[in-house]
C-alpha cells in the first residue's frame, strides 16, 4: 500500500497539470493507496484556498475519491462523519475535529460557531473553565 499525498489528490480532482494527473491516476489505478487524515485536510483547504473550487464541488470530489475501491483513509467512521457534516455546512476541519472525537466524553473549545454546529455530528461540548 502506498501512502498518497495532497498533491496526488488535488491532480486528480483538478487535471490542472495533465501529466502529473495522468501519473496520480495510473497510480491510483495500479495500486492501493492510503490516505491521512491530515492529508484530507490540506486537500480540503487546498482546493477551497487556492482553486476556489465550491463546497459542493470539494466534498462531491473527496466523497467520489474516498470511495475508490483501492483507497483506504484512516479513521474512516471519522472521516464519513465529517464529510457528512461537511456537507451539511460545517467547516471540514472543524468536522473532523469533533468526528475524531468520537471516542472523547466532551470537546473542549472557546469557538462559538463550533459549539453551536457540534450537535449536528453528536459531540458533546464542554464549556472550558476561565
Amino acid at each position: 500500500m502506498t501512502s498518497v499525498d495532497t498533491n496526488v489528490i488535488v491532480r486528480l480532482v483538478t487535471s490542472d497539470d495533465p501529466l502529473q494527473a495522468r501519473r496520480a491516476a495510473r497510480l491510483i489505478s495500479r495500486e492501493r493507496v492510503y490516505v491521512t487524515k491530515t492529508t484530507l485536510l490540506e486537500t480540503e483547504w487546498v482546493l477551497r484556498g487556492a482553486y476556489d473550487l465550491p463546497r459542493a464541488v470539494i466534498h462531491r470530489s473527496l466523497v467520489s475519491f474516498l470511495g475508490l475501491p483501492q483507497v483506504t483513509v484512516e479513521d474512516g467512521i471519522a472521516v464519513r462523519a465529517a464529510l457528512d457534516a461537511y456537507g451539511a455546512g460545517l467547516d471540514f476541519a472543524d468536522a473532523m475535529h469533533l468526528a475524531s472525537s468520537h471516542d472523547c466524553a466532551r470537546f473542549a473549545t472557546f469557538d462559538r460557531k463550533v459549539r453551536r454546529d457540534a450537535p449536528r455530528i453528536s459531540v458533546k461540548i464542554a464549556t472550558v473553565a476561565p
